[in-house]
């Protein structure tokens, strides 16, 4: 297995693959079953299936569709969106999903991060974090969910929810979500710097470079989403991963 994962993040919306571009334009790619059974032929390692109009909607998980997906991977499979209480993750991962993803939830309660840990590991708990810099530059929390920055500074909110027992961070940078432009290695830094739980870092990856820059910055994984699911200066839809021989090479004095 390699040092550092590198993770498809498959985005779904009303039960369809999407992928959207600084959390705008969300483009419909295809179906989200087909897409598994491609990073399954690809040997992928880990997935990620964030559903990201269940808690904007504040809809329940789609359970039906959660249980389709655990039954399809071959890999450990993390799932996030909806989750609001100890119940619904448990449900979740009765239906075969090793991680929870929380961030909506986690924002309003972090005792619900702390519920979850006590219960089934903080392995299997993780805290998503989207940043969005201001117009002066400034890295602010940002909530998905209604599309507004929070007051508590980002960084102080990620180490709070690791002291309320969260196994892993998912560090989104927002402005560079589906842009393909490189990552903001910056954030990693900040957050590799201060955090002494794995972070994944999202949000900008264009090429096989910019995975090893993510990883020299400091992060423990990389997750990238328009890389693995468009092709060509036309983005066309095209689902793909590279060989495990190249990540590798690419990551071996990482």
């Amino acid at each position: 297995m390699l040092k550092h994962r590198v993770i498809p993040a498959l985005l779904l919306h009303d039960g369809g693959l999407v992928k959207t571009r600084q959390f705008k334009d969300a483009k419909y790619v295809g179906d989200p079953i087909n897409a598994i059974r491609i990073f399954n032929d690809k040997e992928v390692d880990e997935l990620m299936v964030l559903d990201i109009s269940a808690s904007k909607e504040r809809q329940q998980p789609n359970y039906a569709l959660i249980e389709q997906f655990a039954g399809e991977c071959f890999m450990p499979i993390c799932y996030g969106g909806g989750i609001r209480n100890v119940e619904q993750a448990y449900r979740i991962f009765d239906l075969g999903v090793e991680k929870v993803c929380l961030q909506t939830a986690a924002l309003e309660d972090l005792g619900l991060i702390t519920r979850l840990s006590e219960q089934v590991g903080s392995q299997s708990v993780m805290l998503s974090v989207d940043v969005k810099r201001n117009i002066l530059g400034k890295p602010q929390l940002y909530a998905a969910a209604n599309g507004k920055t929070q007051s508590i500074p980002w960084l102080e909110f990620v180490q709070k929810a690791v002291a309320a027992g969260a196994g892993e961070v998912l560090l989104n940078a927002v402005d560079r979500d589906g842009t393909m432009k490189g990552m903001d290695l910056g954030l990693i830094r900040q957050a590799s710097e201060a955090l002494s739980v794995p972070l994944i870092a999202v949000g900008g990856v264009g090429s096989m470079a910019d995975i090893r820059a993510a990883v020299e910055a400091g992060a423990s994984a990389v997750a990238a989403g328009a890389f693995f699911v468009f092709h060509g200066p036309h983005r066309a839809v095209l689902i793909t991963y590279p060989r495990y021989d190249e990540l590798e090479r690419l990551l071996e004095f990482c």
